[in-house]
């Protein structure tokens, strides 16, 4: 057997190609990778080459996959996924929390699960801090075995799990699979300053993780920021996932702003930046998307810093940012990190709010299968082992 194959078998195999421009991202926050992607010719294009190896590779675990060849572990919990297809920036963490809020509403006692990609010493990463303020109490494991942090979870008593960025993690069975689809840029990279349509393309040409045809396996479909972008666009996008996935449950959401936090906690509605000149600094997937929604609530942007996502700040990254009475705002994500630098800053507070298809996302939910017994779970066990 190829040792590429051994590997795949084993549950071993990684998308190298995608791992490394996410780390390079990270290193260079003074230059974003893909704002050099989203523009066409030069030297970008010669990473045409290592994208079709890319695809060819998610293509051959898709199918492994899809044939039984690779193994599938399930709980005995459900389990629903939120993931998407891009590297990034689709608004996973603020869906994550809604769908735990949901199901513990249905008493289903969530716990999440996360891969912990960019963890700090204390094992937490900006993710896993946003969420432990969202969801207190709430159960949270971060582990890059997705199976063994599930079996965690049961053990702590959770009755559902949900799987953050879990779309391509096919290990771990699961029975609700929801990927997010960011209506500004749906394949990961904004047009190109010269104009033309944005260009679409694997990893590490372009931000898909995975070909725009795996959408086909997706319970349902989340086009988040759906009122940031232009109408007859959404359309537009809507009939071509139609084609993509026929008969896939569509739902339109937007993260709409819940508040202001400042670095000491104390919050106020979003509201006071009506008319005000602010200061931006972020290292997310989408800033342009968090630009857009501080500017519709009315506030003037003087400056946006924006850095890679999972960016570690320090103070001479802000210099200059907030002064002459210019608030600060950063994203809720970004604000744990920067509280540790002694910065006065705004930290602006999203949430998702479904705008349709909101019935069939709560069928959907509903119709989730309840949990095992333990006693059945260690039969379920023993049988998958024996």
């Amino acid at each position: 057997m190829l040792p590429s194959v051994r590997a795949a078998r084993e549950g071993r195999l990684r998308i190298r190609i995608g791992d490394r421009l996410e780390k390079a991202s990270a290193r260079a926050p003074s230059a974003r990778v893909e704002s050099r992607l989203a523009e066409r010719g030069g030297g970008v294009e010669l990473l045409r080459l290592p994208a079709a190896l890319f695809g060819a590779a998610a293509l051959a675990r898709r199918a492994a996959y899809d044939l039984g060849l690779l193994p599938v572990h399930r709980l005995g919990v459900p389990v629903v996924s939120v993931g998407n297809l891009t590297a990034g920036g689709t608004g996973k963490t603020p869906m994550c929390a809604w769908v735990a809020s949901e199901l513990d509403r249905r008493g289903f006692r969530p716990g999440l699960l996360s891969r912990g990609y960019r963890a700090a010493a204390d094992g937490r990463n900006d993710e896993a801090r946003l969420l432990e303020r969202l969801l207190p109490g709430i159960p949270h494991v971060l582990a890059a075995d997705r199976v063994r942090g599930g079996r965690e979870l049961e053990r702590r008593g959770c009755l559902s799990v949900v799987l953050d960025d879990g779309f391509q993690h096919r290990r771990l069975h699961r029975d609700l699979d929801l990927v997010l689809v960011d209506a500004t840029q749906p394949w990961g990279l904004a047009a190109p300053r010269k104009g033309g349509p944005p260009v679409r393309a694997l990893l590490p040409r372009g931000l898909l993780r995975e070909p725009a045809s795996s959408l086909a396996r997706a319970s349902a479909i989340v086009l988040t920021r759906a009122s940031q972008a232009e109408p007859a666009e959404v359309d537009r996008l809507e009939r071509e996932i139609e084609s993509i996935a026929p008969g896939t449950p569509r739902i339109r959401a937007d993260h709409e702003p819940s508040g202001l936090r400042d670095e000491k906690g104390r919050i106020q509605p979003s509201s006071v930046l009506d008319g005000r000149e602010v200061d931006l600094a972020s290292g997310i997937g989408n800033p342009r998307a968090f630009e857009a929604t501080v500017r519709s609530l009315g506030a003037r942007v003087s400056e946006h810093r924006a850095f890679a996502d999972h960016h570690d700040f320090s103070a001479g990254d802000l210099a200059g940012l907030g002064e002459g009475g210019r608030p600060l705002v950063v994203t809720a994500k970004d604000a744990p990190k920067l509280a540790d630098l002694g910065i006065a800053f705004q930290a602006l507070d999203v949430a998702i709010r479904i705008r349709s298809g909101a019935l069939v996302l709560e069928a959907l939910l509903d119709a989730l299968p309840p949990a095992q017994a333990a006693s059945e779970r260690g039969a379920l066990r023993a049988g998958m082992h024996g």
